[in-house]
């Protein structure tokens, strides 16, 4: 399509028709303080009639300055060559003259005018640059987690301040609208232009609509209304709006790779993880079993002892399932809570109950106040947490230290902390310590695991809306704090 100036600037007929009259009064003027106020010979009146011509055409235009030319050499012959006071020529040399005024003042005006229109339209140029840069940054900083088409219609909108602006997307058959006014029957238009790959203007509507093309391919179709833009903007316009569907088809396509890159990383994981814990049991389980089926077997006390340590592990290998499951759950997002009224300290009994075999007869001092509420959690979910807390408290602190667990009320809140002695956690490292598989660099080749425990536990606690945080001073040993709502009583909630 070829290049058309800018749409909607030129001025209408009643006002071209003020401007000629304005151009009339002040030939008018200019001959009348030459002739009866300042009186001059013609070579004065005919450089300021010419300066009066340009005067108007910068002013105005081509039009109101080639009336003024016409008008000014009538008043010049009339005035200022003889015979005076009539249009009848007496020397040829003065046609020459009056020619000559004539043909400079048009073309003088001519010049002005291209000068003046090159101007506004560098102006105009400048302008629509200006709007595409800052519709360019617009689009890089879009919010991918919110619908793309849908913020680039409204920032289209607020930068060339249309009246309205419609989005076809091509992909999914969706038109997005922004704007105070309605395009009607645009729809399919829109639909239509992207197939055909066509551009149309309507002067009377001030309405473009356009197809939008990444290289051959239909990416959708733009209207956008009560905008004057030249050919050259509405065409970089429409790839700016490619780019930034592109840029969301393709960050989209980045997240659900990145997404099965994780769940592909957390399968691993967690099967590690499972058969690193399940490995310590089974080993057990197996040592027992090799002993009672060996061909001399161990006396009948001894043989108990087996039995009962292989019931032990098995029961291990139990809660290790079920945990395993539960971790699987949580991190697909379907963790569904079984609420019940549950006391901290009776929690904390069953955990380390089902603990007590890997802790290696570690001192583990439960410190709760007396008389505190009871909290509305999923026990067995609440014990997967704090279990990750406390072999946690006993993976990084020194063998013979003990890890001290102490539950408060705190402004209507229970609040448990799971205090251990060790090294502590760097400031660096402490905004990152609930992150899926993160390891502290001082202790991840030190210290089995995977990096789970404690967005598990996280995930967990904010699921019960709860919060989880760490305190920790490097040298001295971490706290972990869980911080649940006490549960309210039975009267209170009638009430």
């Amino acid at each position: 399509m070829s290049q058309r100036s800018r749409p909607g600037t030129a001025p209408g007929p009643g006002q071209i028709s003020l401007q000629i009259t304005a151009m009339i009064c002040i030939i008018t003027a200019v001959t009348f303080v030459m002739v009866k106020v300042l009186p001059v010979n013609a070579t004065t009146a005919g450089f300021a009639y010419l300066v009066a011509i340009l005067f108007g055409a910068t002013r105005w235009g081509l039009s109101e300055a080639t009336v003024g030319s016409v008008v000014s050499v009538l008043c010049f012959n009339y005035y200022f060559l003889p015979p005076v006071g009539t249009f009848t020529i007496q020397d040829p040399q003065n046609w020459v003259a009056l020619f000559a005024l004539l043909v400079t003042a048009i073309t003088a005006s001519r010049l002005s005018t291209r000068v003046r229109t090159q101007a506004t339209e560098a102006k105009v140029r400048q302008q629509e640059l200006e709007q595409l840069y800052t519709l360019s940054r617009s689009i890089l900083l879009i919010d991918s987690a919110q619908s793309v088409p849908r913020q680039v219609v409204n920032q289209v909108a607020q930068t060339f301040k249309a009246t309205s602006v419609l989005l076809y997307d091509h992909a999914t058959g969706e038109t997005f609208r922004a704007g105070a006014e309605d395009m009607p029957g645009a729809e399919e238009s829109l639909r239509m232009t992207t197939s055909q790959g066509t551009q149309t203007y309507s002067p009377e509507a001030r309405t473009w609509i356009t197809a939008i093309r990444l290289g051959t391919k239909p990416v959708g179709a733009l209207g956008i209304r009560g905008v004057d833009l030249s050919d050259s903007a509405v065409q970089s316009l429409t790839n700016l709006v490619a780019i930034g569907l592109e840029r969301a088809t393709a960050q989209e396509a980045a997240s659900r790779a990145e997404a099965a890159r994780q769940s592909d990383e957390l399968k691993s994981t967690l099967l590690d993880a499972i058969a690193h814990e399940f490995k310590t049991p089974l080993t057990t389980i197996k040592a027992s079993t090799t002993a009672l089926l060996s061909d001399r077997p161990p006396k009948p006390e001894q043989q108990r002892e087996y039995i009962a340590l292989v019931d032990e592990e098995a029961d291990r290998l139990s809660v290790l399932v079920s945990e395993a499951i539960q971790m699987a759950r949580i991190e697909a997002g379907q963790v569904r809570l079984q609420l019940e009224e549950t006391q901290i300290p009776e929690l904390m009994t069953n955990v380390l109950t089902r603990i007590k075999t890997s802790t290696d007869g570690r001192l583990i001092e439960v410190l709760p106040q007396g008389g505190l509420p009871p909290v509305m959690v999923d026990r067995e979910l609440m014990e997967l947490t704090f279990r990750q807390l406390i072999e946690n408290a006993l993976k990084y602190s020194p063998p013979g230290s003990p890890v001290i667990i102490t539950a408060d009320l705190e402004d209507s809140q229970v609040v448990t902390r799971v205090k251990d002695r060790g090294q502590g956690i760097s400031a660096a490292e402490m905004p990152r310590i609930f992150e899926k598989f993160f390891r502290a660099k001082d202790t991840r080749n030190q210290v089995p695991g995977a990096g789970l425990g404690l967005a598990i536990a996280r995930a967990v606690v904010t699921a019960h809306g709860g919060t989880i945080w760490a305190e920790s001073t490097p040298g001295t040993g971490s706290s972990f704090c869980v911080s649940l709502a006490a549960a309210k009583p039975a009267t209170e909630e009638a009430a």
